[in-house]
């Protein structure tokens, strides 16, 4: 792949939707046995191709449901898509749902060595680093309680810190900026700014322009699962900015 960390080739998701509104879970497979559900088919995704350099802080902006977080679960993996490629190189590091691989019945010492496990970090390793993972999301004295009485913003913070106490070659990061106070915000930038600085490549997704003007090298805006533009992140912020398609 040579100097590109990430390369999306021709990729389109396709996902199908029911057409009609059934009442209960009973009703839609007795429909789908008699074969009265029907289906729509829905592009998420279509026919989109870009390259991501190493080293590099891409963003993808664009409405909601303009296919940014579809177009990230596939580079990390959780979809595979219903056409083209999508090539990779190195370790990934994937902040989507943040949380979802966290059992909230656990405590967030208990999560931090669940989620390293599910991460490649071996019981050694989290040791070495429990300190500094715990001392990043500063929630110290909620260390022993169960984290289904954590707020979005702290399940994040845990979530965060685990996720970028290694170098991962690739970090994959959706609108996990956006939970969150202001301080705790600026803190996962500087984060990003350190493993950018030690080479990792960088995708991300916010709602927030600023933010993505800040972080960013180069940006993709998506329209309605396609490539509306590709480009200097200045150049393309300013367009979308000014195309008054902004939320």
């Amino acid at each position: 792949m040579g100097d590109y960390a990430v390369e999306v080739n021709n990729v389109t998701m396709r996902f199908n939707l029911a057409t009609q509104k059934v009442d209960s879970l009973k009703e839609y497979v007795i429909k789908l046995f008699k074969k009265q559900l029907f289906f729509k088919e829905f592009l998420a995704v279509n026919d989109v191709s870009f390259k991501v350099k190493k080293g590099e802080v891409f963003g993808l902006i664009g409405l909601n449901g303009s296919g940014k977080s579809t177009l990230l679960k596939m580079i990390a993996g959780v979809y595979k898509p219903s056409k083209g490629s999508i090539r990779t190189e190195g370790v990934i590091a994937p902040m989507i749902e943040l949380g979802a691989g966290f059992d909230m019945e656990l405590t967030a010492r208990e999560n931090i060595y669940l989620n390293g496990s599910v991460l490649g970090f071996s019981k050694q390793f989290i040791n070495s680093v429990f300190d500094e993972i715990v001392e990043f999301t500063e929630l110290a004295p909620f260390l022993d309680v169960p984290m289904k009485n954590y707020s979005s913003g702290m399940v994040a913070r845990v979530g965060f810190a685990i996720s970028t106490v290694t170098k991962p070659d690739i970090l994959i990061v959706d609108e996990i900026l956006a939970v969150g106070d202001f301080l705790f915000q600026q803190k996962c930038e500087a984060r990003i700014n350190q493993l950018m600085e030690r080479g990792t490549t960088v995708i991300i997704v916010s709602h927030s322009i600023e933010q993505i003007e800040r972080l960013c090298d180069r940006v993709a805006w998506l329209e309605k699962g396609k490539l509306k533009m590709i480009g200097e992140c200045q150049e393309v912020c300013d367009i979308y900015k000014n195309s008054g398609r902004t939320e």
